[in-house]
């Protein structure tokens, strides 16, 4: 499993973990995460997000 930073606040997506706070189960990995994601701090697509 791989984790994802955003490149503006740098709050991590961690594919094991999840985001069960915004509905994301844990294990979810980030390319099947919904086209419409955002960082929940600061709202940028997940196009602004880079592997760790």
């Amino acid at each position: 499993m791989a984790a994802y930073i955003c490149t503006v606040c740098n709050w991590e997506y961690d594919e094991e973990q999840g985001y069960p706070e915004g509905g994301i189960e844990p294990g979810t990995k980030f390319e099947d995460l919904p086209d419409d994601f955002e960082c929940p701090i600061c709202h940028v697509g997940k196009d602004m997000f880079e592997q760790a």
